[in-house]
This record gives C-alpha cells, sequence and structure tokens, in this order.
C-alpha cells in the first residue's frame, strides 16, 4: 500500500516511533466503565495497531482524511463499520456508542481546544481520554492554581476530569515534525455528576474572570454583578488564576446569592 501523504491544512503530523506508539496506548486504563475506544485521526495506524491488540476493547477508529480512510479500510479490512470517514467534531456520539466510552489519538493541533471541549460536552459519555497535544496546550490542561498557564481550559477540565501530565515527546519521532514539542496527557471522568452551583453561571464567571485575567476578580466580574452588590470575601480581590475549581463554585454561588438579593 502506497503511504499516506500527510497533509497541512488538516494539521497532520504522523507518528514514526512505535515504541512510543506503544507507551500511549499503555496509557489508557481501560477501566471496567467502558470496553469500547475510539481513536480520533488514525493516520496511517500507527496507534491502532497496538489498540487493535487489545481484545478487551472494542476499537473504532475516525478519519476526516479520506487518503486515511482508504488506507485504513485496506490495512483493516475486518473494521468495517467501526472505521468512520467523518468529523470527529460534528460525530454524534450517542448513535455511535450506546454507553460510556474512551478516546484516543494524536490529536491535530489546530483543533485541540475544540476537541477538549467537545469532550466536557460529553463527559458523561467519555470516561477517559489520553492524546498527544502541543505541549503548552497539555501544560494548561494539566496546571494547577497560581500559575499563568492555568486558565479557563485548566478549571472546566479539572471541574470533571482528573488530568495527568504523561510524558513530553519531542518532534523528531514525528513526520513532518512539527515545530513546537508535543506531550501526552490523560483525563479521568471523576464521580462528579453536577457542579453545586448554577453551572451556566459559572461558565461566565471562568471566562469572565480569565479573559481580563490581570484584574482582580472583583473588576473582571463587574459585568456579571455589580461592585456595589459584591461580598467583601477576599476571594474577589484575587485574580482568577490563583482560584481551584471549588473556589470557583463558591465564587459562583456568592454572586447568584448577590443577584438575587440585588432584585
Amino acid at each position: 500500500m502506497s503511504l499516506v501523504k500527510a497533509k497541512k491544512h488538516l494539521g497532520q503530523h504522523f507518528l514514526t516511533d512505535k515504541n512510543i506508539a506503544e507507551k500511549i496506548v499503555n496509557s489508557l486504563q481501560a477501566s471496567s466503565q467502558y470496553n469500547q475506544v475510539l481513536e480520533v485521526g488514525p493516520g496511517m495506524g500507527i496507534l491502532s495497531d497496538f489498540l487493535l491488540g487489545k481484545k478487551d476493547l472494542e476499537t473504532y477508529l475516525i478519519d476526516i482524511d479520506t487518503e486515511s480512510y482508504e488506507f485504513l479500510k485496506k490495512k483493516y479490512p475486518d473494521l468495517g463499520a467501526r472505521l468512520i470517514n467523518g468529523d470527529f467534531l460534528e460525530l454524534d456520539f450517542a448513535a455511535v456508542f450506546p454507553g460510556k466510552f474512551g478516546i484516543i489519538g494524536n490529536f491535530p493541533y489546530n483543533i485541540s481546544s475544540q476537541i477538549l471541549f467537545k469532550v466536557l460536552d460529553n463527559r458523561n459519555q467519555v470516561v477517559e481520554l489520553v492524546g498527544m497535544f502541543q505541549k503548552e496546550v497539555a501544560q494548561r490542561c494539566a496546571e494547577k492554581p497560581g500559575s499563568k498557564e492555568y486558565g479557563i481550559l485548566s478549571v472546566f477540565l479539572q471541574a470533571f476530569y482528573k488530568v495527568e501530565y504523561l510524558f513530553s515527546v519531542k518532534p523528531g519521532v514525528f513526520n513532518p515534525p512539527p515545530k513546537v514539542t508535543s506531550a501526552v496527557i490523560r483525563l479521568t471522568r471523576n464521580d462528579i455528576e453536577k457542579l453545586n452551583c448554577d453551572e451556566k453561571l459559572f461558565w461566565q464567571v471562568v471566562k469572565a474572570g480569565f479573559n481580563q485575567r490581570r484584574k482582580t476578580l472583583r473588576n473582571a466580574l463587574s459585568s456579571l454583578v455589580s461592585k456595589e452588590s459584591m461580598t467583601d470575601d477576599p476571594m474577589f480581590d484575587l485574580r482568577a488564576e490563583r482560584l481551584s475549581v471549588d473556589d470557583f463554585v463558591k465564587m459562583t454561588n456568592l454572586i447568584n446569592t448577590s443577584r438575587i438579593n440585588a432584585v
């Protein structure tokens, strides 16, 4: 079979190191919560080879690249409907997977955030994710409060997942090599079904806080609640990067109470 050519507009950088591929696949904990896994952007199947060797998992592949799809159809003729030619961001998870499942992939860096937000939107189905991202994105996901890397994505992901930075990957093991260092992270769903606050307001508070991250929250959140009706809680005098998920939940409830009292 002729090899697939990496396409710049799809953000393709094919992993060539089989040892790293095996390490990524073995990072899947594949808990008793699921037995189906979806690989995103398999390319020429370097991860797929190891995934399909795991007989306790039913592996699905999705690739938007028709050339990759045709290559993989010949390479894995037994996959049938489990090989999908389509856009992961448009995939209806519930139509493909009846229950909970895992996701794995060497993800295109140009849609990293979109991939993670889709996972968040489907967090009650996606119980685990192991993926390769640009190192800066991976660090942002796993970062703890108090650093400049900690941000909106950190809070949203850590509200519902345990996020682990597993290992870094140098550019030389890809074809073509990306201009950045890569890293692999693992998301494991926690047991929080729903946050102990108004979740819609929680998203607004987190976004507003980090969109003006140089300001104290008392100033950054003035579009959501007037300064006059804010409590004297010292959290309002901090910047967003200092607050944990639990702190943001508490702040959301404070703002909600302030709004109710102001009516």
